[in-house]
């Protein structure tokens, strides 16, 4: 698999993951180990896609923007922006998020371990506080 293939792979799944959960819990598991290493925590298959899910209930309209990608052996990384409109509750850190019509861009960078072709570990940096500030959740001092 190129890394090409394996980029195009990851963004799709998360922009638009299968309705049904089989279909959906068998893409996960073949592009990523089952369980697989966010940020030092194992998640199941099943996690991913309950993050997926949560994503889509919060966000209609999903799309991405490539920005960058470097591999190198074993390692790929990712930086893209996802766009969407704020739709349905968004849970955080700091609790739930009402809907606001908003339009969000959401900056993250993936760093991901590839073990075989798929991805065992991954270390995700997003920018939340933008989000959240985006959508007016919180408000920076002057």
């Amino acid at each position: 698999m190129t890394t090409t293939d394996l980029t195009d792979r990851l963004l799709a799944l998360w922009i638009d993951p299968p309705s049904d959960d089989g279909a959906a819990l068998a893409a996960f598991r073949a592009l990523y180990t089952d369980p697989d290493d966010v940020n030092g925590t194992q998640f199941a298959a099943t996690d991913l896609l309950g993050r997926a899910r949560a994503l889509h209930r919060a966000y209609s309209g999903l799309h991405h923007e490539l920005l960058d990608v470097v591999s190198a052996p074993g390692r790929l990384v990712v930086a893209f922006r996802m766009h969407g409109t704020h739709t349905g509750p968004l849970d955080t850190p700091l609790g739930t998020v009402a809907p606001t019509g908003r339009p969000v861009a959401i900056r993250t960078i993936d760093v991901l371990t590839v073990v075989d072709g798929r991805i065992a570990a991954v270390w995700v940096v997003g920018d939340e506080l933008g989000t959240l500030v985006g959508l007016d959740a919180v408000a920076l001092r002057g």
